[in-house]
């Protein structure tokens, strides 16, 4: 009898896991997935102050952590678009210049054409 009682314990432990496994499996496949234009709708939303961030995470079915992580996301982005606005990658000259080494690049390349296919269509003697 005392052998049973480790081995009932045992098989109740592994049922437990095994039911605490399966639920963790069906709470990842049937998680929510919000679109970015949710996402933005929501964080606008809690931004506003109409309602409470616990309010509206509650109404949304989401925690709190993921509404932060969330508006963390948002202000980085517009962060790093407005620094991208105020400090372009280029200037106007360095653009131009690529624009005329771009075009000169495509006329030699139209010349190379030309020559290969002129080669091609020259007959040379003694090697028919």
């Amino acid at each position: 009898m005392s052998q049973e009682l480790p081995t009932a314990t045992l098989d109740i432990e592994s049922q437990t896991e095994e039911t605490r496994s399966f639920v963790r499996q069906v709470r990842r496949v049937t998680r929510r997935k919000f679109t970015p234009e949710e996402k933005i709708r929501i964080v606008l939303e809690g931004l506003r102050h109409d309602v409470s961030v616990r309010d509206l995470c509650r109404r949304e079915g989401i925690w709190p952590n993921v509404y932060y992580a969330w508006l963390k996301d948002f202000m980085e982005a517009g962060k790093e678009r407005l620094t991208r606005d105020t400090v372009r990658d280029a200037t106007k000259a360095e653009v131009e210049g690529l624009r005329r080494e771009n075009e000169r690049l495509k006329q030699l390349v139209a010349e190379l054409y030309l020559k290969v296919h002129l080669l091609k269509k020259t007959e040379i003697p003694g090697l028919e």
